[in-house]
């Protein structure tokens, strides 16, 4: 009975506890290509961004070349409760802030046909931080889950329209969830759950470049699956008497969770409308169904063990982009682009305030030299309104609203150097 009441604590709280980042696939790394939407990513292969995106991409770039971006960005997240919950306190506050991230990549040319790539950088997770006393602390109050990987590549180009690229993706991966306990029932302040621990993964990512004349291409990438598995990660304190006397011998029973980043796949073509205009599109998938179930094992006693299901879905990416050279130095993108939510209005939860997203972005490149090359981008994000509506039982109370401020901002500052 006790391990049951475990069991169940441990399944109502990490319900949600890995899902900030989940539909949220960071194509954002401050590349150039942010200011198409990332449109065409596949299939731009203009600079050393494209080991960490499309491989096959490398064959493309004449010489060595190394690329560093970095990205500011903001998030910003606001609750408004509606008269539908049933825990007082506030909305949260604003729940984002600004994060710090960037990616570096490296390209180097044996020769005109076999290139070698190596890339660092993040493609997933966020975080929220909500104020204490908000009105959904037992859902939770802090959340983040971020990565970062390392990805060394090779192409190799098989004739003058073909070219094939592979790599190997090291994903470190650190997941940290808070919330709060409901001790009602002793009279006394809420307690904590917390949740934290890091962990290291494998993947594999694959790529092609179809060139079928000068001025259009069109390239296929695949990011294989990368299985997480964070051990004893939960931790209980500040529990009042009555849960603490129910859970009794199984209090410090070790808890794993094992998850997984999705596998995707992105098709991307790119068209010389003339030798000033250029046009760039995505279609995408991405299998969060999968990731939408975690593995949970309780070992006390008796080892029990479950699967917890969030109800996502797969989901869909399109981006349209263009690109303009209005003088010989500058060249212009402009982009939007839009993703499906994972999950539907009932089964989301406050630690993934996503809906479907929408993006708009511009940018800026500049050529100094024949060498260098300096680029800047912005792009916006809106999340949508993320409607909630759950129920955990008495304790975690009812949670019903939705944001009315659900953004964020990107902000990329580039530099390409050719050798």
């Amino acid at each position: 009975m006790k391990l049951k009441m475990l069991i169940i604590i441990a399944a109502v709280c990490l319900s949600a506890a890995p899902a900030w980042g989940a539909g949220l696939w960071l194509y954002e790394g401050g590349q150039p290509d942010m200011g198409t939407a990332t449109a065409g990513r596949a299939a731009l292969a203009i600079d050393a961004s494209t080991a960490a995106i499309n491989p096959a991409g490398m064959t493309r770039l004449e010489r060595s070349q190394v690329l560093v971006g970095v990205q500011p960005l903001l998030v910003r997240a606001k609750f408004d409760a509606d008269s539908g919950t049933t825990t007082a306190g506030s909305n949260g506050g604003d729940a984002g802030d600004w994060v710090m991230a960037g990616s570096a990549s490296y390209v180097h040319s044996v020769s005109d046909d076999f290139k070698l790539g190596l890339s660092m950088g993040s493609y997933f997770g966020l975080g929220l931080d909500y104020d204490d006393d908000w009105v959904g602390r037992y859902y939770v109050t802090e959340g983040e889950f971020l990565t970062f990987g390392v990805n060394p590549t090779a192409a190799y180009r098989i004739n003058d329209w073909l070219s094939v690229g592979a790599g190997v993706s090291l994903v470190y991966a650190e997941l940290t969830q808070k919330a709060a306990i409901n001790n009602v029932l002793d009279g006394l302040p809420d307690g904590e759950l917390k949740l934290e621990e890091d962990d290291v993964g494998y993947g594999v990512n694959l790529g092609l470049l179809v060139e079928p004349q000068a001025g259009t291409r069109f390239g296929v990438t695949y990011r294989s699956q990368v299985d997480l598995e964070f051990d004893d990660a939960l931790s209980l304190k500040g529990l009042g008497p009555t849960l603490s006397g129910a859970l009794g011998g199984v209090l410090g029973a070790k808890v794993d969770l094992e998850m997984n980043i999705p596998q995707m796949v992105m098709v991307s073509g790119y068209h010389e409308l003339t030798d000033k205009l250029a046009v760039m599109a995505n279609i995408g998938w991405q299998e969060w169904s999968e990731f939408g179930k975690s593995d949970i094992t309780i070992s006390a006693q008796n080892t029990t063990s479950l699967t917890q299901d969030r109800n996502y879905e797969d989901t869909w990416h399109f981006a349209l982009g263009v690109q303009y050279r209005f003088a010989e130095p500058w060249l212009l993108s402009a982009g939007i682009a839009y993703d499906e939510s994972p999950v539907d209005d009932d089964d989301r939860t406050p630690d993934l305030p996503l809906d479907r997203q929408i993006r708009y972005a511009a940018g800026v490149q500049y050529q100094w030299d024949e060498d260098v090359t300096f680029g800047f981008a912005y792009e916006y994000l809106d999340a949508g309104d993320a409607e909630i509506d759950q129920f955990r039982g008495p304790l975690a109370g009812r949670l019903v609203g939705e944001y009315d401020t659900n953004e964020i901002h990107f902000f990329a500052f580039n530099v390409s150097w050719k050798f």
